[in-house]
């Protein structure tokens, strides 16, 4: 039985698609050290995301793009990255093991498993792809917008995140959806 694992990176941040994997790995290599990608070292991460490329059966990105998750709600365009993620597999997968306690909208045998990316390899691997593929995303943002620091907070509201946009106002790559952006947005003065 082919077994998908899906997880998704980028709920929290203020900038930045929502980015979700899915990984079909291959039972004859067996890949050491997969773990919950937030566990592991981004060097580490870089490593591994190049090995499970490698080896997995089957593997794809799917993603959900700031205007759709400003219209349709974070939660709703995590759903959609992880149900692309998996239509974009190269082999359909018998059944798919999803990180959360929510499902994509697929007509697939699925379960969702709470912290799956600690129990699951496959939902490991998916987690450790998801989150290099997004951070890489964020270090090309940082490029484009230097005084923004994303290559150090990858778009999460971190203080500096904040501050820069208080200073230099919101990017095109923000969520205006979330309140820290809304309330740049709406000129308050204490956001």
């Amino acid at each position: 039985m082919l077994v998908a694992g899906v997880d998704e990176v980028g709920r929290g941040p203020l900038a930045g698609a929502v980015v979700a994997a899915a990984v079909i790995l291959d039972d004859n290599h067996p890949i050491e050290g997969l773990t919950d990608s937030k566990r592991l070292t981004p060097k580490r991460r870089e490593v591994l995301s190049a090995e499970i490329k490698q080896s997995a059966l089957s593997w794809a990105i799917g993603r959900a793009e700031v205007e759709e998750i400003d219209e349709i709600n974070i939660l709703q365009a995590s759903l959609l990255a992880m149900e692309r993620a998996v239509l974009a597999l190269s082999i359909p997968p018998d059944h798919v093991k999803v990180d959360g306690n929510r499902c994509p909208n697929l007509d697939l045998s699925m379960e969702a498993i709470v912290k799956g990316d600690l129990t699951e390899a496959a939902i490991s691997a998916a987690s450790i792809i998801a989150k290099v593929a997004r951070d890489n995303e964020m270090m090309a943002m940082d490029k484009l917008y230097p005084e923004y620091g994303f290559a150090s907070h990858k778009g999460y509201p971190t203080k500096q995140h904040q501050l820069a946009l208080k200073t230099h106002g919101v990017l095109p790559i923000h969520r205006r959806s979330f309140a820290p952006v809304k309330r740049v947005l709406q000129g308050d003065k204490h956001a």
